[in-house]
């Protein structure tokens, strides 16, 4: 089974789970993030879609669906950048570790790897001996990924 087709077998039973409808517009807002090398705002979205399918689709039904796909782990929101990625394990259904991302800073390439529990954790007390509360486990690293750092 391609990696397309089983991620779009995830993001059918996530909608089915949150009993909404996976619609031929979601579906290919999904596809986009899934082709797509590069982290992509709503705006660069609706772009390719409009460029893909000769329609237009706002941004703001745009962000409606990628608030459904982070929601329901198969795309995830950079905050750094304000763009949007899919899960790197949208094609499987068992637990990972903390997701933390690797973003090029020459390329914009990300890069989703795991931060295992106990670290997360030992991070997570640091934060609250120190007096504060963690609101985000997300890490968003600025990198040069291997092509960029030879180039330099």
């Amino acid at each position: 089974m391609s990696v397309i087709a089983n991620a779009n077998m995830q993001a059918d039973a996530a909608s089915q789970k949150a009993g909404i409808k996976l619609t031929p517009k979601r579906r290919s807002i999904f596809a986009l993030l899934l082709a797509s090398q590069t982290p992509l705002s709503a705006y660069e979205l609706a772009e390719q879609f409009k460029n893909e399918h000769g329609q237009s689709i706002p941004p703001m039904s745009v962000y409606r669906m990628l608030d459904f796909l982070t929601e329901n782990n198969l795309a995830h929101k950079l905050t750094s950048e304000n763009k949007f990625v899919s899960c790197a394990h949208s094609t499987c259904s068992h637990t990972h570790e903390v997701p933390q991302f690797l973003i090029c800073e020459n390329c914009h390439q990300v890069k989703e790897i795991g931060i295992k529990k106990e670290v997360f954790e030992a991070l997570k007390l640091s934060v609250e001996q120190a007096g504060f509360v963690l609101k985000q486990s997300q890490l968003e690293l600025r990198c040069l990924c291997a092509e960029c750092s030879k180039a330099t």
